[in-house]
């Protein structure tokens, strides 16, 4: 099953995609939006069409408490979005940190600021899917 991984920014949505046997994840592209989710939809049809996506991985950011903020509930909203909008699964998975492990990693590899910062939502992305993919195999 081949997955495609978002990582929901206010302004960019990070899309990162699995092999088709769905065991491992790579960042693909970024998507900006400018906080117009609904412009992310037919974008988002394009890739799936594309790229024979079966199923969508959302990041869902919680507060570090576990309780959920006003950026999980705008996950839960988008959602329903891509649910109404596709005929595909959508998983939630749960995202708190995985922008600053992007970061911690890309810093690790002597990333400049200007080269992380076009890369890090797709990267956390990546991190997104891949720790659903993981988790899915258990």
């Amino acid at each position: 099953m081949k997955y495609l991984g978002l990582d929901l920014g206010s302004k960019t949505l990070g899309l990162a995609m699995s092999d088709p046997l769905g065991m491992i994840a790579s960042s693909y592209k970024i998507l900006r939006h400018e906080e117009n989710y609904d412009s992310l939809i037919p974008l988002l049809k394009e890739e799936i069409e594309k790229n024979h996506i079966e199923a969508l991985v959302l990041g869902f950011p919680k507060n570090m408490n576990n309780s959920i903020g006003e950026r999980g509930e705008i996950a839960l909203d988008f959602q329903k979005k891509l649910q109404e909008a596709f005929s595909l699964p959508v998983y939630m998975q749960d995202e708190r940190l995985t922008t600053k492990q992007a970061e911690n990693l890309l810093i690790s590899n002597d990333t400049s600021r200007k080269k992380r910062k076009k890369v890090i939502d797709s990267l956390a992305a990546t991190i997104i899917l891949q720790s659903y993919l993981d988790r899915k195999e258990k």
